[in-house]
């Protein structure tokens, strides 16, 4: 990740030649007598460097007498920048500048260089490589690379100045361990995605066209012939046919890229991981992750045509046996570039949340459900899951696979505020009430096509399925049903959780006569549901009606709130099901259909029907309150 300033402390004992390395850097010839300690000097940016080159490096001059000032300016250091000479300033590296900076508590790249290599022949230089470089470089892990130079001769200064930006800004630590000789596991994690993803049609090897692309993709060239058979036969040196005519695997990317940090190439698997979007501690970038949206209030964000492309091809990719379904073995592959399975789905029990196939494996139209809902109810899990996935979309990013609605406004009529329909919007929510007992979760499994079961388990835990569903005209939308269980008293209780409510499904059992006393109850205990659109659903419309034990029944109960009047639903009648779910979508998309309370729009030649009705209401909303005041009394007197 590239930096605006890198600061280079240049340390070392005395007359070792810190000030004339800088001196030569900066002026580039050699000055014979110059001051003992440099002021910091600052030098801006090449034009010709690398994105990720800093815009300015300030190399600070140090004494090694001075420890009061040596101690603040490594606390204010990116990089280190430790000169030598001789055998003896060499010796002093291990017995006592690397315990100077353990004890300080520094922990920063350390470019180690032996400077004055003008005063020692080609036979000292490998000398100097074998018995000081390597051993320093195995014995401290902050010793990112080691040079030799000369300030007089202007030998390797460029070359040593590069290497403390590069420990800054390719740094080697987080790739490779250099006493294991290996990759860091991270990093080996993050190239394992990156090679997952660059396999595009998911074979296991690189061909040449995918490898050429992540080529083009990471550096901007192509590579000839003659760079493709060198790459085969250096990784072949490893591990024999890991990159044969067929195309490169796993292991052999992640053996190249070993070579690369062994060979001090460090900035090319660089250059791979930032353009996948990984940071210096190997993790993706939070803003690529999670790309900044505004969403207005009372708006919702859905997936848009371009995301559910995406997530289309994503499923006929994975789905290796074409049966239309991803069993547990597809789906974990296809997760294989993620942290796994969202933790949403699994807390509201996926993949029983939406539509499967008789196999038990989720199909298209459930897999495009499942991530409508997680889009409508927490869209920057889409957004992070897009981005593990490998969605690319130019600059817009995973941004352009989403879409956020118009915000959603009311009205008032009749001094009632009431909500007004959205015409942009394809996902809608519901929330399922009732008694217990009244068939919910049977509507739930119903709505995902699973078969009536007699067996009776209440809900204590909420459960939330997704579907699609068919409108008039042929349009498709989704739905999603929430049955709260034991959170229903304090998400009803909740303004702000009721506003992410489209529409009530207000169920009763039409062939138990108590079942709709829950319903009369709700109203009075929770008069915030009296905003949101409303259907009154009988359920078990196939068994003998009851006449309810209250002084109101279910219709006139619905008519004096100018509500519709009950749906009467089996889960053995499909063609009721599917009207009930049509009209949960239609009323979401014109409250003003069914929102309690609210009395219809009446032309002006209608005002007595306008008294009658709103005398009704007053009358029933005595007749609610005289009820409930009865069934408190008879409470009281029985636990007396």
């Amino acid at each position: 990740m590239s930096k605006e300033t890198i600061r280079v402390v240049v340390c070392g004992d005395e007359c070792v030649g810190k000030s004339s390395l800088i001196t030569s850097l900066v002026k580039d010839t050699f000055v014979e007598n110059i001051q003992q300690v440099l002021p910091p000097i600052t030098i801006p940016r090449d034009f010709s460097s690398s994105k990720h080159s800093p815009n300015f490096t300030v190399l600070v001059d140090t004494n090694s007498t001075d420890m009061n000032h040596l101690q603040k300016e490594l606390r204010r250091a990116d990089v280190i920048w430790l000169v030598y000479s001789d055998h003896y300033t060499y010796e002093r590296i291990s017995l006592y500048w690397m315990n100077v900076f353990r004890s300080m508590g520094v922990n920063l790249p350390i470019v180690l260089c032996c400077n004055k290599s003008d005063l020692s022949n080609s036979l000292d230089a490998e000398k100097i490589i074998t018995d000081e470089f390597i051993p320093t470089l195995k014995e401290f892990k902050e010793v990112e690379s080691c040079i030799r130079s000369s300030a007089k001769d202007k030998y390797n200064i460029n070359q040593a100045f590069y290497l403390c930006q590069r420990a800054v800004t390719h740094p080697i630590s987080p790739l490779f361990d250099a006493k294991e000789g290996n990759l860091k596991p991270l990093a080996i994690e993050a190239l394992s995605r990156i090679f997952f993803l660059c396999d595009k049609d998911q074979d296991g090897v690189l061909n040449e066209t995918e490898f050429l692309a992540l080529q083009k993709r990471c550096f901007g060239r192509n590579l000839d012939i003659n760079d493709i058979g060198e790459i085969r036969s250096t990784v072949n040196s490893i591990a024999a046919d890991s990159f044969n005519d067929i195309g490169l695997n796993l292991e052999g990317f992640i053996n190249l890229n070993k070579i690369f940090a062994e060979r001090g190439r460090h900035e090319t698997i660089w250059g791979i991981l930032r353009t996948f979007n990984y940071t210096d501690s190997l993790s993706l970038n939070e803003k690529f992750l999670f790309p900044k949206l505004e969403v207005p209030s009372n708006s919702s964000v859905e997936l848009s045509p371009i995301g559910y492309r995406f997530l289309v091809d994503l499923f006929l990719l994975f789905d290796k046996d074409n049966d239309g379904g991803l069993n547990d073995e597809e789906l974990q592959n296809l997760m294989k570039p993620t942290p796994g399975i969202p933790k949403d789905w699994l807390e509201t029990n996926f993949p029983q949340t939406t539509v499967r196939n008789d196999q038990g494996n989720v199909t298209l139209q459930g897999w495009l459900a499942q991530w409508s809902m997680t889009t409508y109810l927490d869209y920057k899990v889409t957004l992070s899951y897009l981005a593990y996935l490998g969605f690319e979309n130019g600059v817009y990013g995973t941004l352009s696979a989403i879409k956020v609605t118009k915000p959603r406004k009311e009205r008032i009529r009749n001094n009632k505020k009431f909500r007004v329909g959205v015409n942009d919007r394809t996902v809608f929510n519901c929330f399922v009430l009732g008694g217990s007992g009244s068939g919910k979760s049977s509507l739930l499994e119903a709505f995902l096509g699973r078969q009536y079961s007699e067996v009776y388990n209440p809900t204590i835990r909420p459960r939330i399925v997704v579907n699609s569903v068919e409108l008039k005209g042929g349009k498709q939308v989704y739905l999603i049903l929430e049955e709260l269980g034991d959170l229903e008293p304090a998400i009803l209780d909740n303004d702000f959780r009721l506003q992410q409510c489209d529409v009530l499904c207000l169920c009763y059992d039409s062939s138990d006569p108590n079942s709709f006393q829950h319903i009369v109850e709700l109203f009075e205990t929770y008069p915030f549901i009296s905003k949101i659109p409303t259907l009154i659903v009988a359920l078990k419309a196939d068994l003998d009606k009851q006449q309810q034990r209250l002084e109101i029944q279910p219709e006139q109960f619905a008519t004096q709130l100018f509500l519709p009047p009950p749906l009467h639903v089996s889960s053995t009648w499909s063609s009721s099901l599917i009207e009930l779910f049509v009209r949960l979508v239609e009323v979401s998309n014109n409250p003003n259909l069914a929102t309690p309370g609210l009395q219809p729009e009446i032309n002006n030649h209608d005002h007595l029907s306008n008294a009658v009705l709103a005398t009704s209401a007053v009358g029933f909303a005595s007749i609610v309150t005289l009820w409930i005041w009865k069934m408190t009394f008879q409470k009281s007197v029985q636990q007396l």
